[in-house]
């Protein structure tokens, strides 16, 4: 894990977005069956909507290397806005502040997964002197 964290951290995002999708994709899921079964605790609802937080701090920290080591400045800015976002979304969710449709969420993940995607592929630095984070 601290190996794609310090080397790719391009990858974790990847990782952590498509994650984050299937997540946000199955929860309707799991909460009908919840609501369909008799025996399944409330326990079950908190940690997997908690896991919203995990992937939050994962993609934190993806972006944060990331960041760093882009040769694109435009790029650094679209994935911090993009986690931004994404951080708005999952917290509206929580306290319900606005209606927000579910597909803004998906569409949010996989930019953010197919901009770590382009950084990885066409915006890396060769070297120290062109990354966005010495401009």
């Amino acid at each position: 894990m601290i190996s794609i964290y310090k080397k790719k951290p391009d990858n974790l995002g990847i990782i952590a977005s498509l994650l984050c999708l299937i997540h946000c994709l199955a929860t309707p899921l799991l909460f009908v069956l919840q609501t369909t079964t008799f025996n399944v605790s409330n326990s079950v609802s908190f940690w997997w909507q908690s896991i919203d937080l995990i992937f939050l701090i994962v993609g934190f920290i993806a972006i944060y290397r990331s960041s760093k080591t882009t040769s694109k400045m435009l790029m650094k800015y679209l994935l911090w806005f993009c986690w931004l976002f994404l951080f708005f979304l999952v917290v509206n969710e929580k306290i319900h502040f606005f209606h927000i449709p579910e597909f803004i969420m998906y569409t949010t993940t996989l930019s953010l997964s197919a901009l770590h995607f382009l950084n990885l592929k066409y915006c890396k630095c060769k070297d120290d002197s062109c990354c966005a984070s010495n401009h």
